[in-house]
């Protein structure tokens, strides 16, 4: 039988301004529920029945269709009009059509300082630690190394006394090794600037792999005065600064190997986060699952860009408990994939205070225990800071 998760809450200072997101909502009107409108399940495809795969492709078409012509109507919604009950319902059920029949795959796209509200969370999750304290942390699907390095500059900035052991991870060997060189193009405008990708791979080409997957800049969200704190800059190139290079472990590996516990060992934080909305939702599942097993018993587990009924689900099985403290700040810190709901499988559904489950279904962060205590996270761990 499940056990309800508790609800962590940390009572500590509001997040800065500058890394706040709006939290103001229009005009609602609670008129409908998700029972309302109606769903489908997809055919099979892989069929040998001719008049079955003819139906099938068919059907596909058919539901094509009313997804484009019903993006077509919501693209032209207002923001007051989208966040009625009945819209935000419909929206649901486009969001379910979209998950449903979308082809899914892994990207490399990914921003420096990406969700600042993220970055505060962890800064107070550090706070904690005694000084002088070993911190373990491993980031999975780590990409190019722009969130590895920024979470490293958030912790070492606030914490500099503290011996960090980072475990950075990608199944792809070829992003890993460049993620870990950290030397990144500044000229966001020339993506995919290489002709020739297999040429450009070839010679490791720095404007090409920084560029690879993305539809904006890496640095679009980072300040003149942060590229200056995090880089060391040498005219259309940018490299990671040596003291924000110490102490991690470049690695290429699966999020749902089992053996990954006995590689890296339990850790105080893990960071999974926007790979597993590109995987089915039972891989999702289960890859979630043996996440939760890298997490020390009293650790935390970022998880964003997720399918929420996963993330809901297996939360509940598992009794994670849920942190609130800064859980709608988190949730729209990163408008790219707010930006993708509902006509993108990897959008974000909007933060809705009006669902009975919107507590754990909107946390992204979760401590992972045996027994939860909301009490024990109260307050500060260390005193003078």
């Amino acid at each position: 039988m499940n056990k309800s998760p508790s609800v962590v809450e940390f009572e500590l200072s509001s997040l800065s301004s500058n890394g706040s997101a709006p939290t103001g909502r229009g005009l609602v009107q609670p008129l409908a529920g998700d029972e309302d409108l109606p769903t489908f399940s997809m055919p099979a495809t892989d069929t040998s029945d001719p008049e079955i795969g003819a139906g099938s492709r068919i059907m596909r078409r058919i539901l094509s269709m009313y997804i484009g012509q019903s993006g077509r109507v919501w693209k032209h919604l207002s923001p007051s009009v989208r966040d009625w009950s009945v819209t935000r319902a419909w929206g649901r059920h486009l969001d379910r059509l979209v998950r449903l029949s979308a082809d899914r795959k892994q990207y490399f796209a990914t921003f420096f300082l990406r969700n600042r509200a993220e970055m505060e969370m962890l800064r107070r999750l550090v706070d904690r630690k005694p000084q002088g304290a070993r911190f373990d942390m491993t980031v999975l699907a780590c990409s190019k190394g722009a969130e590895v390095y920024s979470m490293l500059w958030a912790i070492r900035t606030a914490r500099p006394d503290l011996q960090l052991n980072v475990h950075a991870i990608d199944i792809s060997q070829e992003i890993v090794d460049f993620a870990h060189r950290g030397v990144y193009s500044l000229s966001g405008s020339d993506a995919m600037a290489s002709e020739n990708e297999e040429a450009a791979k070839q010679k490791g080409d720095v404007s090409w792999n920084t560029s690879r997957d993305q539809n904006a800049s890496m640095f679009e969200r980072v300040s003149a005065q942060e590229i200056q704190a995090m880089f060391e800059t040498n005219g259309n190139q940018a490299t990671i600064k040596p003291w924000l290079r110490q102490g991690i472990t470049w690695m290429c590996g699966d999020a749902g190997d089992p053996a990954l516990l006995a590689a890296i060992g339990p850790q105080d934080v893990v960071v999974a986060n926007r790979f597993l909305c590109h995987m089915e939702p039972p891989d999702a599942q289960s890859c979630l699952r043996n996440i939760g097993r890298l997490v020390k018993t009293g650790g935390y587990l970022f998880v964003t860009g997720i399918d929420l009924d996963v993330r809901t689900k297996v939360a509940l099985e598992e009794s994670w408990s849920p942190i609130t403290d800064l859980a709608r700040e988190i949730h729209e810190g990163d408008t790219s994939i707010l930006a993708g709901w509902p006509l993108e499988y990897w959008g974000l559904e909007p933060f809705d205070d009006r669902r009975p489950d919107s507590q754990i279904r909107y946390a992204s962060v979760f401590r992972v225990s045996e027994a939860s205590d909301s009490t024990e996270l109260t307050g500060s761990g260390r005193s003078g800071r």
